[in-house]
Formats: C-alpha cells, structure tokens, sequence
C-alpha cells in the first residue's frame, strides 16, 4: 500500500478554500492508495467551535467521498463536527466506495480547554484498506501509549495533529516510540503555519516498525511525502521477533 502524507498550512476557519487546496495537493501527487491530511484540516484546530464546526454530513465530508471515488483512494484526516448538539473532533477515513470509518478523538486537550466544548469518544477505531489494518488517533492521543497498544489488531496507526511548534521534540519522539513498542508502521501529519493561538512547523514523518523514518515532509513548509507500507516485511519481523507475545495486560 502507498501512503502519501499531506503537510498543509490551514488558513483559518475558510473550509471552502482549505478543501480546494487540499483537492489540489492530491493531484500533484498521483497514485497513492491512502492520502491523509492533519487535524481540522478544512478549518484549523478550535477549541471554541461554535459558527466553525461543520455538520456530520458536510461539504468537506461530501468531498472527501467525490474525490476518493474519483482517484481510488482512501482519504482520511479530522474535522471539527456538531451533532445533536454536540461538538465532536472526527477523524473520517473514507473509501472509494463511498463508505465512511469515523473515530472520535478520545484524550481531548485540556491544557487547551478543548475538553471544554467537545465531547471525547470512547472506543478505539481501526479500518482495513489494502490489506493493512489501521488504527485512527488524533494529536494529543500520541501522549497516550495504553489506549494505543497494539493487541496484534493492527499494522499501522495514523496520527493526524495540530501540534504546536514548541513541543514538536515531543511530537517526534513520541512517534518513533510508538513504531517500536507495537511493532507497526507509523504515520504522523502535523500541519505548519499559525492560527489564533498558535504556531506550527509540521515534523510529518511515516516510520516503519524498527523507528525508522521511511519518509519525511520538509519542516516549516507546505509539502507531501510518500512510501510503501510492506506487509511481508511486517510479518517477517513480528514472527523472527514476537514482542508483541510478551506484552503486559
């Protein structure tokens, strides 16, 4: 499976614009089975979501199910969403058949106040596509090493972020940590460019199961990058090498 991460600079709260941009960035970067794009990507990370959180059946939702069944792709990346009045930050993951995996983003950023006005989820989320099992987190999730444990459930997680400048070292680490301990592919997608509050540099990596960086988008700039997710390789290595048989309950 070929994966191509999206590194984009948000403009704030202009979803219309943000998506286009986004529709563009695909194109540029043909072929791949699964592109994925940061937190929030359509509006930028709010924490105060009124007049900016779009519906459960969106435009962006809508072009996101138009655009994976027009390249035969996977799309997947957050969206801040109402429903039934309540505030949700959803990490959508749609297929070319129109079908739509959804995962609620669970440890909501309270040294933001994000926990303030949106509602966390509870359950863990993980998809098939191309024959790779993929569990769906969101930003703050990384900080969170038991909720993400691999139970031998899956092959790769996504993290989609908006992951300040200041703690990208954090960011970084913590990635290459959680490759290693579950033995899995990693991809990470941090936006770059500044909101109301703060200011981000990106730092989008994917890494393969030993921790090592198998592609990387340029820091501070707008950019894609690709690779290969290997499932025989995966195999091999859990096989010769089954930590995953020896982990704590």
């Amino acid at each position: 499976m070929k994966i191509t991460i999206l590194q984009r600079n948000i403009v704030w709260n202009n979803a219309s614009l943000n998506v286009a941009r986004a529709d563009e960035a695909i194109d540029r970067n043909p072929g791949a089975d699964l592109y994925v794009l940061p937190e929030m990507f359509s509006t930028g990370f709010c924490i105060h979501p009124e007049g900016i959180a779009e519906s459960a059946n969106s435009d962006t939702l809508q072009w996101m199910r138009e655009k994976s069944k027009a390249i035969n792709a996977a799309i997947a990346g957050s969206v801040a969403v109402e429903q039934d009045g309540k505030f949700y930050n959803r990490f959508y993951f749609v297929k070319p058949d129109g079908s739509v995996a959804h995962y609620d983003k669970k440890h909501l950023f309270t040294y933001g106040g994000e926990h303030k006005r949106f509602t966390a989820g509870d359950s863990r989320v993980i998809v098939e596509w191309c024959g790779v099992r993929i569990l769906l987190e969101v930003c703050y999730d990384l900080r969170f090493p038991i909720w993400s444990r691999n139970h031998g459930d899956y092959d790769m997680i996504l993290y989609v972020a908006s992951w300040p400048t200041p703690r990208v070292g954090a960011w970084s680490a913590l990635l290459v940590a959680r490759a290693i301990e579950n033995q899995c592919y990693v991809a990470g997608v941090n936006r770059v460019g500044t909101d109301p509050t703060c200011d981000y540099c990106g730092g989008s990596v994917i890494i393969d199961p030993y921790g090592k960086t198998i592609a990387s988008c340029a820091m501070n700039e707008e950019c894609e990058a690709s690779a290969e997710v290997d499932m025989p390789m995966l195999e091999a290595f859990r096989e010769k090498f089954p930590a995953l048989n020896d982990a704590d309950i």
